[in-house]
């Protein structure tokens, strides 16, 4: 008895409009909001929108396990926390597309390597630079640094305001909130924790 192979399902990737495309699309969310897009103050907005749409979603653009590769490993034997505290982030919301502004604190715990702390901040700067929530934005850095590093410990802790609260809906300004991933030895070992939430805080 023969079977029938079912058809291949996947779809295309969806192709990526053009920047003439793209400035219409803002000509009419321009008139949808009431607005003339012809007037002199509007007349250069799209292209404007389209430039500034470039920067908010660079990091669609990067590898950021490309930026972790190069290590170093002449440490001196250093195996104790190493935190790049309060990297400054702005991300931006996918449900709303409004930015979401705040910190990172990234650490993690050596293993026999470590990674120029640029590149830190570089990968938050990666992955922060698309559409995101934070609690993915959170788990995507980490993550990503316990694969390409494998420390023995990795902790991500970011803190920020949602204008998407602060600016529509509840409209609740001053609103804070705090996502964290930890892995290995700062999930494992509460001592470790508390260290790193000290370092963190400024009090140790």
């Amino acid at each position: 008895m023969s079977i029938t192979p079912l058809p291949d399902r996947r779809e295309e990737p969806a192709r990526r409009p053009t920047r003439e495309e793209a400035e219409a699309a803002v000509r009419t969310l321009l008139l949808w909001a009431g607005d003339d897009p012809e007037r002199e103050g509007l007349r250069d907005t799209p292209a404007r929108v389209v430039r500034a749409y470039e920067e908010f979603f660079a990091g669609y653009a990067v590898d950021p396990v490309a930026l972790l590769e190069r290590t170093f490993e002449e440490v001196e034997g250093y195996d104790e926390i190493v935190l790049l505290r309060g990297i400054r982030l702005e991300s931006y919301c996918e449900h709303h597309m409004v930015p979401i502004l705040g910190r990172a604190h990234v650490a993690y715990l050596p293993n026999h390597r470590v990674v120029g702390i640029s590149k830190l901040a570089r990968v938050v700067e990666a992955y922060a630079k698309r559409l995101q929530i934070q609690e993915k934005l959170t788990a995507q850095i980490a993550n990503t640094i316990n694969e390409v590093l494998q420390p023995k410990g990795v902790a991500v802790v970011i803190e920020s305001e949602h204008q998407c609260m602060t600016t529509r809906g509840v409209h609740q300004s001053g609103t804070v909130m705090v996502t964290s991933r930890m892995l290995g030895a700062f999930r494992d070992d509460a001592n470790t924790r508390r260290e790193l939430l000290a370092l963190i805080k400024g009090q140790a």
